[in-house]
Order: structure tokens, then sequence, then C-alpha cells
């Protein structure tokens, strides 16, 4: 599917992709707009690792407590954000977490917050 494809109505919550991937994904209004109108309407929404360059470009994290890969900690701060140096950190429809050695506990709140 093109991200201009995409409806938000059509899905239940969606994970952004961490490593590099959010440096691309960012530069697409589409996706921009599928992730606004998913936090409006409180859907889940995990990011992972580089994945908050692309909530930061949402315009979607300030008051919100995230976590990420401490290489972003400044983008995400300057966006708005708490960041703290945890395995992940949920702030309402918000999942987040560092890198992948923290990938079971990230899943196990995303399923959490899923449910």
């Amino acid at each position: 599917m093109s991200f201009h494809d995409l409806d938000p109505n059509d899905f239940d919550a969606i994970l952004v992709p961490g490593g590099w991937s959010p440096d691309k994904l960012r530069r697409y209004d589409d996706i921009l707009s599928l992730i606004r109108v998913m936090n409006e309407q409180q859907k889940p929404i995990g990011q992972i690792c580089h994945a908050g360059w692309v909530l930061i470009s949402a315009k979607i994290l300030e008051g919100k407590k995230v976590t990420s890969t401490p290489g972003i900690k400044d983008d995400m701060i300057n966006a708005g954000a708490t960041w703290v140096n945890e395995p992940v950190v949920v702030d309402a429809n918000l999942v987040s977490s560092r890198r992948p050695p923290d990938l079971p506990d990230y899943m196990r709140e995303f399923i959490k917050v899923l449910s």
C-alpha cells in the first residue's frame, strides 16, 4: 500500500519501526497525518529506538513522558517531551522503548495497551 492509501480508521494501533527508517518516514505528510489522527483518537502508538523522530515531526510529544535511543534524547526533549532512560515508558496511548534489548518489556507493555 502507498502511505497515501492508509486510512487511520482502518487500524486499531500503529507501531513505528526503529533504526534509520524513521528519518525517511518523517518526510511524508501522509505518515505524519496518520500518526496525528491516531493520536487524537487515542489509538496505541508504539515507538522504539529512532522512531521518536516520526512522533516529533508529527508534533505529538508535547507534555508526554517517553524514552528512545539515547542518540535522539535531545530531539525528544526539544519536542516538549520528558525523556527518561528506561526500557519502556507508557504515557496514555504512547508506548516507547530504547532499543532491541528492551523488546521483551516493550512488547509486553504494548500488548497491554492494545488490550
